[in-house]
């Protein structure tokens, strides 16, 4: 009898232990869901009401200023737009910190900014130290050269020995580099000084986005510049830069990136700057880099 009782008091305890375990992995699930939704950057931003974003301003078709007189009004392009749009639908005022590229990661890092747009690739090292939006553009790398003879460059190989121009930390100066080219680097400079020197010879190539590219050299018809009729490599995505761990904003920035994607907004803008649909990955075959750690 009194071995009935322990064996009954026994089977007691576990299924109590066994409900208190169910109920405890609901609450941790349940925790775990809720600091999901939520960061500390997401409800700094609501409350301020505002989104902080940075970017170059010197970056054709991304981000430039459209006229002489440099002023907030006048800063525009693909980036630029896609990010007000994404302000308006998060029901969010946006104030743009213009700086150089590589300035704007470390930004992102350390709190000065909310988030960067500046036609930054999303690569795997950088997604490692960062979050990313969704793409809201898709592309790849080709070359800006001389006209009359491509800079004596016909393949990835012949860049060894060569002078690119490039910012310093760039994924396409790393690309340059890797190929054997010297880096020449520039601070914040427009599209003008680095499409100049590949003209005057001063440097034999940039290595850059194709569609930043065809738009660069088709402003300045002068130049004896054109883009590599044969070489295309390295496809990229385009994303907003966001800070590690800030799932909310990036949850949020992804939703309206969504709307804007199926409501034919993205389309309309890439189009506006690009003359081509860049929101959308490109048809063709494009050669993959291998042996780089991007």
């Amino acid at each position: 009898m009194v071995l009935k009782k322990f064996l009954l008091l026994v089977s007691l305890v576990a299924i109590v232990a066994f409900f208190s375990a169910c109920g405890n992995g609901e609450e941790e699930s349940n925790s775990d869901n809720e600091s999901s939704g939520t960061d500390e950057r997401w409800d700094e931003i609501q409350e301020s009401g505002e989104i902080v974003v940075g970017t170059s301003g010197t970056l054709m078709a991304a981000s430039y200023y459209d006229g002489e007189e440099e002023s907030k009004d006048q800063l525009t392009g693909y980036d630029v737009e896609v990010m007000r749009e994404i302000a308006k639908r998060l029901d969010l005022d946006i104030s743009f910190e213009i700086m150089g590229i590589d300035g704007m990661l470390p930004a992102v890092k350390s709190g000065r900014i909310d988030v960067a747009a500046n036609d930054v690739e999303a690569t795997d090292k950088r997604k490692k130290e960062f979050n990313f939006s969704a793409p809201y553009k898709y592309s790849y790398s080709t070359m800006v050269v001389r006209k009359e003879d491509n800079s004596g460059i016909e393949s990835l190989e012949d860049l060894d020995g060569k002078i690119a121009g490039g910012g310093a930390t760039t994924i396409y100066s790393q690309i340059a580099e890797h190929f054997g080219a010297e880096i020449k680097t520039y601070g914040n400079a427009p599209n003008e000084a680095y499409l100049r020197d590949v003209d005057n010879g001063r440097t034999d190539v940039i290595v850059n986005d194709y569609y930043l590219s065809k738009f660069g050299v088709a402003g300045f018809p002068d130049f004896d510049i054109h883009l590599h009729p044969d070489l295309k490599f390295h496809p990229t995505e385009q994303a907003v830069v966001i800070p590690k761990g800030a799932d909310k904003l990036t949850e949020e920035i992804n939703k309206a990136l969504e709307g804007m994607r199926e409501d034919g907004t993205l389309t309309k803008l890439a189009e506006e700057f690009y003359n081509e649909d860049a929101s959308q990955k490109p048809e063709e075959e494009i050669q993959e880099l291998e042996g780089i750690d991007l």
